[in-house]
């Protein structure tokens, strides 16, 4: 379904908060999103643009798991299974994204938010990059953006990422920068594959995809996206890019990066501004998810994986919590150097039982407190590649110490004393009035 449409059943089921007041796109926005993180909220009156502002759209997985129709543990095997069978998107000549065209842009008319005070612009962070290359057709990616006049953005290219490939390649590269897009494309444009791969298609096995061209560049995007900004990015021209907060709630550094200058922007008419908030739990839905079938996969390889969750108190980022079903003794291992390949950037891995809830902090922590011993069964791995977003790691060069926690109980007779004993069920009915049972 089109954003909008899973926007008008929020609010048919009462789970959408709308903001009728003036509110300014510098602070205000970033910090209503935030007070009232997890849940929808539509800004209908923006003070310096005529678009309304939506955000806290996908903050949880039964969010994600609820747009699709699907259980929270289908998540994983959804998405495995639309990677693995990507297939092709209905192309079509007319399309909502393109029902106004403005071929002399300005970019101060547009919500693109301030989020903190120490950002160094205002930041697109929900955009979903279309780019294209002679060779290996077409890449949907995630790239922040700055703004720094009316028609310029410094670009956010993370070395060795497929579009920082494009742009050595090619030194000027034709972009679409779609604003407004469905869970299916997101999650798809989050998703880690081999060079060459269309991540739109991945999201056609989702949920079906029509894309169309762009008006001025060279692209095949989501016919029903909300705003394009098309435009090109230049390898040589440069402009300082941040203070910006990132995934990790922490500053990220002021770099030297290449310039966006924008040619056009088309869109729908009442057309809605996805705002994403960096750092917040939707930012971490988003970088997470998609590396939990990676995991899964890798894991799976070597053992019974039966659920992977990346989740955020590790930034959905650094760590990752694997369940798997444990038949030998060794298997904690193998499932810890087996998620630490599926996800390099990860830097603390926790195994645990399938009788663990995995999306709850406080039986994670239950099962490091009463079935771990640091001297058998912890990993350590020193001197390895980590992540740039981790503020403790080797500035310079990601190098960081990784740690995997087997958590699991041994086999055998004496797994017994490692268990839960059940508490006594009742029919608490009986006893209380108005009071319902559980489940």
């Amino acid at each position: 379904m089109a954003l909008r449409e899973y926007i008008t059943e929020l609010e048919r089921q009462d789970r959408l908060i709308k903001v009728t007041e003036p509110i300014s796109k510098k602070y205000e926005i970033a910090g209503v999103l935030k007070e009232l993180e997890p849940t929808p909220v539509l800004f209908e009156n923006v003070k310096e643009s005529n678009f309304r502002v939506i955000g806290n759209l996908f903050c949880t997985k039964a969010a994600f798991a609820d747009y699709l129709g699907i259980r929270v543990n289908e998540i994983i095997p959804t998405l495995v299974g639309a990677i693995e069978n990507p297939s092709q998107c209905e192309v079509v000549s007319n399309a909502p994204c393109q029902e106004v065209t403005i071929t002399n842009p300005d970019l101060e008319s547009l919500p693109i938010l301030r989020h903190f005070e120490i950002d160094g612009g205002n930041y697109i962070t929900s955009g979903v990059v279309i780019a294209k290359h002679p060779v290996y057709g077409q890449n949907a990616d995630f790239h922040r953006f700055m703004q720094f006049s009316n028609t310029g953005m410094a670009v956010r290219v993370v070395r060795s990422r497929h579009f920082d490939k494009f742009l050595t390649d090619l030194k000027a590269v034709d972009i679409a920068i779609c604003i407004g897009n469905t869970a299916t494309v997101l999650a798809a444009a989050a998703t880690s594959v081999e060079i060459g791969v269309d991540e739109l298609e991945i999201a056609n096995a989702l949920e079906p995809l029509k894309i169309v061209r762009g008006q001025t560049v060279d692209v095949y995007l989501p016919a029903e996206t909300e705003i394009v900004l098309e435009g090109t990015v230049y390898l040589d021209k440069r402009h300082a890019e941040g203070p910006f907060v990132d995934l990790t709630e922490t500053e990220d550094i002021i770099r030297r990066e290449p310039v966006f200058e924008i040619k056009a922007v088309t869109h729908r008419r009442d057309a809605l501004w996805h705002a994403l908030l960096p750092g917040a739990l939707e930012h971490k839905l988003l970088m997470g998810m998609p590396r939990e079938p990676t995991i899964f996969k890798a894991v799976n390889e070597v053992v019974r994986c039966v659920d992977v969750n990346v989740n955020p108190g590790g930034c959905s980022w650094l760590h990752a919590i694997v369940q798997i079903d444990k038949q030998a003794e060794d298997d904690g291992r193998k499932a810890i150097e087996a998620a630490f390949a599926g996800h390099r950037s990860c830097k603390h891995v926790f195994v645990v039982d399938q009788d663990i809830d995995i999306y709850d902090p406080l039986s994670v922590e239950w099962a490091m407190a009463t079935r771990f011993q640091g001297d058998r069964q912890m990993i350590i791995k020193e001197n390895e590649p980590g992540s740039s977003l981790d503020p403790s790691a080797e500035a310079g060069t990601k190098m960081t110490t990784k740690i995997g926690f087997d958590l699991t109980k041994p086999l055998g007779e004496g797994r017994v004393k490692f268990e839960k004993v059940p508490y006594p069920t009742v029919e608490l009915g009986r006893f209380i009035n108005g009071v319902r049972d559980k489940g």
